[in-house]
């Protein structure tokens, strides 16, 4: 067969099988067979490399690193939809509509599962896709075009006539639940960190600047709008809906239509029923007037269309009982109570604890062990108690209260006037030193990969280490012979622990879980004692003091800590051990030194800590809450009420763009 001829059949036969998988959720082939044609069709490109095109299954793979995204202005406006709370919501809603268009007959509307994913737009000109774009703010949003063509359910050029001049598509990047239990799994097994949950998983991805590593996780998209589209007309969004599959495009199945209120609340209460069996998370239904004509004559507002709305499905809730109350001792020595539960299914999730804060929570709503309560879990929050029914309260029963003795150490509890907890005053509790070393080796401190929690509590029990500061002198064959370690495992975690040994000041005070000194504390130290620690460790009260933002309370805490002359020497055996600090970077002074920066929302071309760093660098600092100090809030994705309460106090707001040009400006 001729070479060019084979290539193209291997291409065509690639696209119809993404087509079937992500489409037609109709495989004809295994994956391995799948892998074995990507193979052949690589090999024959690499032979004959004239031969390929931007739109070949193997243009996948990831493009070379970006070093920042570049911003792309929506031709259309991808606007936020209205909330309804609950069916009382969508009567208002379909009320508006037949009073705006002041109509007495039912409306036709379309029902769409409102996935919890991340939305995008994919923009194609005469077939072929040529960007991609996160929605940011609405107006303006992320180029991901390298990211994007990673996802093998979009397509690289549309796959029937006809072929549209323009078409921008709309549609949620997500992660199914199956794919994303995989993922973990092989990351565990690699040694790597689990990811928290499918959406800040599938989230992160999108935004990786090298797209190699976007290639390897598994994105999917549901698509269910149009942008701008020229040279073919739609009547409506079911009309769109039709084409979207042949061209390539995946749509959700569980999209319906139907006449008038009656149908909102059928379709509303349908989800609420279907969410716990679909293999992927939504957090609502969409319903839209399904004539585009009609959407037309409605219009929008200034942030939303009148024509569509979003339902907010109920808080995932269910009664179980309480079996037990147990105390949990964490590295401050805070003793908290958590429940323990019946298990019970709560959104598809098993539920088996909840925590109970401290006395004051368990007071207030007068939780005892053997009643029946009522849980929610609402997206990725902690379960809670929500209330207890009082009904089913046993007469045997008794109030709970944390007892004065640590149930780890049998030392003294006690909770000092002013503070919400209790602690244990036991400086050799094992629960407050394993604690603290999990704390030293954690992401924000000395970051040393592989020594998780349960690696931490092994070289606890076999007494290879007592302390922080010990880990320094770990031997690989001390990790090795641990349960579930080998040669590997034991040569990453050295090399972390050695790599750690080259530590920012700051990293090492946050690290030391001085009470009341955080990150930002931290950095303010090493700053004010040029990174050396030995002066930080003899400073004086009044010296202390004297420093702009640490207070009493945080002054005394310090002095407190370093009275004892065994946190003194767990230090200066760290440094024996080979820890050095760096230098401290010199501040650049700048038009924003002195100004105070909160970030709110996911940033999507860096980290919150990296742009935390880059602010400083040029003399400002971050907050975590907005204040009459505050100067500016940075708004990424899904801000919440820290930006509403910045437009309440006309604080400037700047988008991530906006704020990295920003930046670089100054």
């Amino acid at each position: 067969m001729d070479i060019y001829k084979n290539i193209c059949s291997l291409r065509e036969k690639l696209n119809s099988h993404n087509i079937n998988y992500y489409v037609h959720d109709n495989p004809t082939i295994s994956d391995q067979e799948y892998d074995l044609l990507l193979k052949e069709l690589e090999k024959l490109e690499n032979e004959y490399p004239k031969y390929i095109t931007k739109d070949s299954p193997t243009q996948r793979v990831g493009a070379p690193s970006l070093a920042v995204f570049k911003t792309i202005t929506h031709r259309i406006p991808m606007q936020s939809l209205a909330n309804a709370m609950d069916i009382n919501g969508l009567k208002q809603f379909n009320k508006q509509i037949l009073k705006i268009l002041d109509i007495e007959e039912e409306i036709e509307y379309m029902g769409e599962p409102k996935l919890d994913g991340l939305a995008v737009e994919l923009v194609y000109e005469n077939g072929q896709f040529v960007y991609g774009s996160t929605r940011g703010n609405g107006v303006e949003g992320e180029d991901i075009t390298s990211n994007l063509k990673t996802i093998k359910s979009i397509p690289l050029k549309l796959h029937s006539d006809p072929i549209p001049k323009l078409l921008e598509i709309r549609g949620e990047v997500f992660i199914n639940h199956t794919d994303f239990k995989l993922l973990n799994k092989k990351r565990l097994a690699n040694e790597e960190t689990a990811f928290a949950n499918p959406r800040n998983c599938a989230a992160g991805s999108l935004r990786q600047l090298d797209s190699s590593i976007t290639a390897k996780r598994p994105l999917r998209i549901y698509c269910y709008a149009p942008g701008e589209v020229k040279g073919i007309e739609f009547k409506s969004q079911e009309h769109f809906l039709k084409y979207l599959p042949e061209w390539g495009f995946p749509v959700n199945p569980h999209i319906d239509k139907g006449i008038g209120l009656k149908f909102l609340e059928n379709y509303y209460n349908k989800a609420n029923q279907l969410r716990d069996n679909l293999d992927y998370d939504i957090d609502g239904v969409v319903f839209k007037v399904n004539s585009y004509t009609l959407q037309k004559n409605l219009g929008i507002r200034s942030k939303s269309p009148r024509w569509a709305i979003a339902g907010k499905l109920k808080a995932q809730q269910a009664t179980t009982k309480i079996n037990n109350i147990i105390l949990s001792v964490g590295r401050t020595g805070a003793v908290t109570p958590v429940a323990q539960l019946e298990p019970v299914n709560v959104g598809g999730v098993t539920v088996s604890n909840a925590t109970l804060h401290n006395q004051d929570e368990i007071d207030k709503k007068d939780v005892r062990v053997g009643d029946t309560v009522l849980i929610q879990r609402a997206g990725d929050v902690i379960p809670e108690i929500v209330k207890v029914i009082i009904q089913k309260r046993s007469s045997q029963s008794t109030s709970f209260h944390i007892p004065k003795i640590c149930p780890v150490c049998n030392g003294r509890v006690k909770r000092n006037i002013g503070d919400a907890v209790h602690r244990c005053l036991n400086n050799n509790c094992q629960a407050k030193i394993q604690g603290s070393i999990e704390h030293y080796v954690s992401k924000n401190c000395l970051d040393i990969e592989g020594l998780g929690k349960k690696i931490i509590q092994l070289l606890l029990n076999k007494k290879l280490i007592n302390n922080f500061s010990d880990i320094y002198y770990l031997k690989k064959n001390d990790i090795a012979v641990l349960e579930g370690m080998g040669e590997k495992s034991a040569d990453n975690i050295i090399e972390s622990i050695n790599n750690s040994k080259n530590c920012s000041m700051h990293e090492f005070i946050n690290g030391l879980g001085i009470r009341h000194v955080g990150e930002n504390t931290a950095k303010l130290l090493e700053r004010y004692f040029s990174g050396k620690i030995i002066k930080f460790m003899n400073a004086s009260t009044d010296e202390l003091r004297s420093i702009n933002e640490i207070g009493e309370v945080m002054a005394d805490s310090i002095i407190e800590y370093f009275s004892d002359e065994n946190n003194k020497k767990l230090i200066n055996k760290c440094i024996d051990g080979g820890l050095i600090f760096k230098e401290v970077d010199e501040i650049t002074f700048s038009q924003i030194s002195g100004k105070i920066f909160v970030f709110t929302g996911t940033l999507n071309q860096i980290s919150r800590s990296e742009a935390i760093k880059l602010i400083e660098k040029y003399g400002a600092k971050s907050s975590g809450s907005i204040s009459k100090k505050t100067d500016f809030v940075v708004a990424g994705e899904n801000a919440g009420s820290k930006l509403e309460k910045a437009k309440e106090k006309n604080i400037t707001i700047l988008n991530e763009s906006t704020f990295l040009n920003f930046l670089n400006s100054n």
